[in-house]
């Protein structure tokens, strides 16, 4: 009867549900095959309706690679603690520069393990871009400009934990070191027990007739409803399923994971008393190591994009209220959330310590605060798609479409099943594959929507033009030469951050005199018509290598001003760590 029953339920799991159980074939033109495709229109290089284990993500990884060998560089940066590969995807077009001379976009996802959507938004930002540059000219000007490097899963452990043991919706969040979450010397010695063996851990209930504080919802009876203060009631809640493993009087207290790999980062980091989920300390995961390494090997980075599961924001730091941001780059921010908000419905933007809660050691206040990078968590899934109002989705709501919508895809029924401590008790309810993560059908559109915003966060990278470049007399036979630069983005080529903490390397202006002609000082101007006055002072030692500390502002213009002795014509390379670099000379 098990058998039949958990086959019943697995075959219910693969025809309605979102597939977890089935494996893709990863889809690829037969070599000289034309690639079928619509104008703006999918080739199926994965399945974007369901969610993939590690094993599927890195086949994904490779095929994208075998499919677009020019633009996609597949490696491997570390590996995670149980020997995963951790996987790292370049994509840049050659044909407009090296990789590391332009504007770069890190993307990573599922830093969390239960949060498994993350790398399918990483890789269908890549794909969905490659696959229609040549149809759409602004994915083109963003292919052709910027370098993305993509990392799908910063916890593989986790995620094919979470794949491939029971688990809750909210279970395998973190990695899976051993942990001794309930400090007796022990590692890992009561975690959740699948009692009825169908590959999910639901709620435990039990019947006791008059003697309890829950009874069935007349409304809805695959629920309980608590009752009201001198009811009678005839059930119980006795938790996730599971048995007291380790004999202390506790269930489930000590599981795979208990830490968070989101705490482990060097910015704000603080120990587990006042951080729960730290690690001893910063960088202990060799996950977080490994895209650390990662990400300081490429400083031409520009914005950061982490994917987390649910909610529906679009999150900036400070993770906490003692950190403030520089106004500037705050109005950066505030641009491109807004933007955001427009972009996802019913999502809003939001400053992580202020509208959700306080973190501390988080990977986007190291992005941002430790390497001035402008940075974004998107929560990817709420619960309002469900419903085209976006009202509120309440349990009896969800029940509703999931029978309606999904055909009870995600619903185990009440069962008996026998406890060795509670006796026979009824097993049921909500599957791991809902809640957290949309139901199939509304997986595409959640993907879509969030890599359009990570390509207008990419698209507001630093870009810079020569605007003019302008001879004026200055006496005693020399002149004033006036180089003005413009950044086209929202972005500045170095955040109020970086320039502030003298982070990464200051733009340079480098001038190569010609033919005699000789630069006597050099310095920002910012009065066009005050030809004498320069900030903060004239440099006159080694003037032909000018730094930018504050580099190109947000839509901005940097004007420099030399004063020039002789005639001879002079050429320029500005040098930006974040943005394409730029080559000109004089007339």
């Amino acid at each position: 009867m098990r058998q039949s029953k958990h086959f019943k339920r697995s075959l219910r799991t693969l025809i309605g549900g979102f597939g977890l159980l089935s494996f893709i074939a990863v889809g690829l033109p037969a070599q000289g095959e034309a690639p079928k495709s619509t104008p703006m229109g999918p080739i199926d290089l994965m399945a974007w309706d369901r969610f993939h284990n590690w094993k599927e993500i890195t086949q994904i990884c490779q095929a994208l690679e075998k499919r677009w060998p020019r633009f996609v560089h597949l490696e491997v940066i570390g590996k995670s603690f149980q020997g995963r590969e951790m996987l790292a995807l370049t994509v840049t077009n050659p044909k407009t520069g090296p990789a590391s001379s332009k504007a770069g976009m890190y993307i990573d996802g599922n830093i969390h393990g239960n949060e498994v959507q993350g790398a399918e938004a990483s890789l269908y930002t890549i794909w969905y871009m490659l696959e229609n540059k040549d149809k759409a000219p602004r994915l083109k000007e963003i292919f052709d400009r910027l370098t993305f490097y993509v990392v799908p899963s910063a916890n593989p452990d986790g995620r094919d934990y979470w794949f491939q043991a029971p688990n809750t919706r909210h279970s395998s969040r973190g990695g899976q070191i051993p942990t001794d979450n309930d400090h007796d010397g022990r590692y890992d010695e009561d975690g959740p027990n699948d009692l009825d063996g169908d590959g999910f851990l639901c709620t435990m209930r039990k019947y006791v007739p008059g003697k309890g504080n829950y009874k069935i919802d007349p409304e809805e009876p695959r629920l309980l409803i608590r009752c009201k203060p001198g009811e009678k009631g005839d059930w119980i809640i006795l938790g996730t399923e599971g048995i007291d493993d380790d004999g202390d009087g506790r269930i489930n207290e000590d599981g795979p994971g208990g830490y968070d790999p989101n705490r482990d980062w060097g910015s704000d980091w603080q120990p587990s008393y006042l951080q729960w989920g730290a690690r001893p300390y910063p960088f202990q995961l060799p996950e977080s190591r490994a895209i650390r390494d990662f990400i300081l090997k490429h400083p031409n980075i520009a914005g950061v994009q982490a994917f987390h599961n649910f909610g529906g924001m679009i999150l900036r730091g400070p993770g906490a209220k003692a950190f403030a941001y520089p106004q500037s780059d705050a109005r950066v921010y505030d641009a491109l959330g807004k933007a955001g908000e427009r972009i996802l419905p019913f999502y809003k933007y939001m400053v992580i310590w202020r509208d959700l809660y306080q973190v501390h050691g988080g990977f986007v206040d190291w992005t941002y605060a430790g390497l001035g990078i402008i940075s974004f968590t998107n929560e990817l899934w709420i619960q309002k798609k469900w419903k085209q109002d976006g009202d509120y989705t309440d349990g009896k709501e969800r029940l509703e479409f999931d029978r309606k919508l999904s055909f009870d895809a995600h619903f185990v029924p009440w069962h008996k099943v026998k406890h060795p401590l509670y006796g026979e008790i009824e097993v049921g309810g909500m599957t791991k594959d809902t809640g957290r993560i949309p139901p199939s059908f509304l997986i595409r559109e959640m993907l879509h929507r969030n890599a359009a915003f990570v390509l207008e966060h990419a698209y507001q990278t630093p870009e810079l033009e020569i605007v003019s470049i302008e001879w004026s007399p200055a006496g005693n036979n020399l002149r004033y030469l006036d180089v003005t630069i413009r950044n086209k983005r929202i972005i500045p080529t170095r955040t109020e951050q970086a320039s502030s903490k003298k982070i990464g390397r200051p733009d340079l202006l480098i001038a190569h005199p010609k033919d005699g002609c000789k630069i006597l000082s050099a310095g920002i101007a910012n009065d066009p018509f005050r030809k004498n006055q320069v900030n903060p002072f004239p440099k006159k030692v080694q003037p032909t290598r000018l730094p930018i500390e504050k580099g190109v502002p947000s839509r901005g213009i940097l004007r420099i001003r030399y004063l020039v002795q002789g005639s001879g014509k002079i050429s320029f390379e500005f040098k930006a760590e974040k943005a394409k670099d730029l080559a000109f000379e004089t007339k």
